[in-house]
């Protein structure tokens, strides 16, 4: 498809940037049929070329609506419409991506925008999102060696179909890596190599869920997961969460709420290290709670153990996966976070009776993960450039969140209660003494002040907090810039509730 079939005419005289600019042609298209869901988008360089403008804008752009849901890139075929557009039900399923327990799983996002009216602003605007870690700290230097001895020692076996299992090399750097960072001692064969851990978990999926199982998740939770759990055609019940973490006890009585018994649970869902997106680390008898109710259950439990390099917490917690006891754990972690997304290698690590359907099913999705970048990622990680590269971006997310805990305290005092703060690269902040103003009005009066400020309302299935509450991402925003941010989201907090009084 051209760009001759949609009309995308850029204003370069405007306040709003190209890429804005872009993504609105781009929404509008769909929103009124001229873009149907499947349909191709132009490829990033072509595109940039017709419209005159760097390729760069293009990708930020066509980046944003992924993370809408609006577009959905897959190997093989480009980029295309999503069709499973906010507010529309997957092809040929239930009402909404899974029926959750004891409200829909999607309830109250039927009129989610497609395009958020709070993430349109000026290039240089401070972004506190929550997904994207320091791009501009990462050692390309250090990473262009490692891709260079790949390549150098690159023979015509490696530059075709690779295993499926991925790298051994890699395979290898995991175990020790997994055994120093989180305690968990594996052999290479248990641990699988995917396209990222959302690779990982959709597999896992389709290997362990049927139709009419149930699957747990945690309350609040990340929406991209339940739309995966949702495919599997299962009753997806999201559990609430509290300061220890998923709250085992209430199981069994949510289960049954959605019309199930607790034994056809089949798997849950959990973020023990750093949960998505309160932060909370799931304490030690929790953990041995969740175990001990999957064991007497027959339920395989999946960790995705995500931000679990960055804590500020005493004592580190090992993986759930390191004793098991009777039940089966799935370990799923990925490098999207310490090193980069677009470097899209996640793992698994398998109790030996999953590891080869896993495989299969691997094997007709995609075969194999880029074996190159496996070969130089193992080599950093050799050389010591992984682990040097973590402890400078541990120290410096360290200042970037003492700054900006720092500067809510000095703008809010006691009216923002944080949670979150102990690890990972967000935190969760709730705004207290506003009622009166919502959390989409806040984020709209601080992108007017440019300042991006995300809300959290969409990550809860059940009642969302009186409050309103933000996801406040730190990573990639340089610490000169966070006090700056901060004080214009005190302002926007200020701005709201004076139109809402």
């Amino acid at each position: 498809m051209g760009t001759s079939q949609i009309l995308i005419a850029l204003d370069r005289g405007s306040t709003v940037s190209l890429q804005t600019q872009l993504c609105d042609h781009i929404v509008d298209a769909v929103r009124t049929g001229k873009l149907q869901p499947g349909d191709p988008v132009p490829p990033t360089r072509e595109l940039a070329h017709e419209l005159g403008v760097s390729r760069t804008v293009v990708l930020r752009a066509y980046e944003l609506l992924r993370a809408n849901g609006v577009l959905d890139g897959r190997r093989g075929s480009g980029t295309r419409i999503s069709l499973t557009l906010p507010g529309r039900p997957p092809p040929d399923g239930p009402t909404g991506a899974a029926r959750l327990a004891p409200e829909p799983p999607l309830a109250g996002h039927a009129d989610h925008p497609l395009w958020q009216p709070w993430e349109r602003s000026a290039d240089n605007a401070v972004d506190f999102r929550h997904s994207t870690p320091a791009l501009a700290q990462f050692p390309i230097s250090r990473w262009r060696r490692s891709v260079t001895e790949a390549f150098t020692k690159a023979d015509a076996a490696l530059l075709g179909y690779g295993p499926a299992e991925g790298s051994p090399a890699l395979r290898a750097q995991l175990t020790g890596l997994l055994r120093r960072s989180r305690g968990l001692v594996t052999p290479a064969d248990r641990i699988l190599i995917t396209s990222g851990a959302t690779q990982a978990i959709d597999i896992l999926v389709r290997l362990l869920v049927r139709p009419d199982d149930v699957v747990v998740i945690e309350d609040p939770s990340h929406t991209v997961l339940r739309q995966i759990f949702g495919y599997a055609r299962a009753t997806v019940v999201a559990v609430p969460v509290d300061e220890q973490g998923l709250r085992v006890g209430d199981i069994d009585g949510y289960v049954r709420a959605a019309g199930h018994e607790p034994d056809r649970v089949r798997l849950i869902y959990v973020t023990p290290s750093h949960q998505f997106p309160t932060g909370y680390i799931m304490s030690p008898q929790r953990r041995r709670d969740l175990l001990a109710w999957a064991g007497a259950h027959g339920a395989t439990v999946l960790e995705d153990d995500y931000h679990h390099e960055f804590t500020l917490s005493g004592e580190r917690i090992p993986a759930m996966a390191t004793e098991p006891g009777g039940a089966d754990v799935a370990y799923v972690g990925s490098f999207s976070k310490t090193l980069f997304p677009s470097i899209r290698i996640g793992y698994a690590v398998l109790p030996p009776h999953l590891v080869q359907p896993f495989l299969g099913l691997k094997w007709i999705t995609d075969r194999l993960t880029a074996t190159v970048t496996q070969e130089a990622l193992a080599t950093f990680i050799s050389s010591g450039s992984y682990a040097w590269h973590i402890g400078r971006m541990d120290r410096l997310y360290r200042q970037r969140r003492r700054r900006l805990l720092d500067a809510l305290h000095v703008q809010f005092g006691g009216a923002a209660r944080v949670s979150g703060a102990d690890a990972g690269l967000h935190v969760l902040v709730t705004i207290g003494g506003v009622r009166g103003a919502g959390a989409a009005e806040i984020a709209r009066q601080a992108a007017a002040r440019g300042v991006l400020v995300h809300p959290a309302d969409d990550y809860f299935v059940g009642p969302t907090p009186d409050d309103p509450m933000f996801l406040l991402g730190y990573g990639a925003v340089p610490t000169e810039r966070i006090t700056e941010g901060v004080a214009s989201f005190a302002a926007a907090v200020r701005a709201a509730a004076t139109r809402s009084g």
